[in-house]
């Protein structure tokens, strides 16, 4: 059986949801708002990001011109495993909704894009814990694209000038490869309207989880 099944692995207390989704569409907007509504509602979250802070995780979200192929997958690979341990999992162990803004789908997109094959980029990930909930951002690549061009491009990947078509063609692949991998995920398109709708959409989503979870304590 395949490691990244989610049969083979044990199941923690809290809730683990990621989001993830092209440069641009909203992901960071949207972690706050949701963190911000469950919190209001009374809920344990830990917000947190990928590539950590952590100076192995600021090595790999600064060096996307330094580091490239499997040099960066691997960077990211590492910093992700090095988070679950010092960070993540704690979290989920005292019961926490750990909100993860980007997760194993952005590696599957953007180690794609440098030319890496999806099973390398899984075989890196090996025993990575699976989310209770991968939520992938998409909606129409112009939009995206605008936004993205406003704000400013954070890495290589971004500043490309057909990023926003690339990643967004690239998470349609990885929504199919999470799912044969029986990763739980759905898709929100963040392009149809106010970050606040979309927040909502999401925070819906939480709760689904968490009532499956637990019917008790919703």
């Amino acid at each position: 059986m395949k490691p990244h099944v989610a049969a083979v692995q044990h199941r923690l207390t809290g809730t683990l949801i990621t989001l993830d989704g092209p440069g641009g569409v909203g992901k960071s907007t949207a972690t706050r708002l949701v963190v911000d509504t469950l919190t209001a509602l009374g809920l344990p979250v830990h917000a947190t990001s990928q590539p950590s802070r952590a100076p192995l995780g600021e090595l790999a979200r600064h060096g996307t011109e330094t580091y490239r192929g499997m040099a960066l997958a691997c960077l990211c690979a590492a910093d992700r495993h090095h988070q679950l341990d010092t960070e993540i999992l704690p979290a989920l162990n005292t019961g926490k909704i750990v909100m993860c803004d980007r997760y194993v789908a952005s590696s599957l997109v953007l180690q794609g894009l440098d030319g890496l094959p999806a099973d390398v980029v899984w075989q890196l990930n090996h025993g990575v814990y699976r989310p209770d909930l991968s939520i992938i951002l998409t909606g129409d690549p112009q939009i995206i694209d605008a936004r993205l061009r406003a704000r400013g491009g954070h890495s290589r990947f971004e500043r490309a000038t057909d990023s926003s078509t690339r990643e967004t063609n690239g998470y349609t692949s990885a929504v199919t490869d999470l799912r044969d991998k029986s990763w739980p995920v759905t898709t929100v398109d963040a392009t149809t309207g106010p970050p606040e709708t979309i927040a909502a959409t999401i925070v819906a989503h939480i709760q689904n989880v968490l009532t499956r979870k637990s019917p008790a304590c919703l």
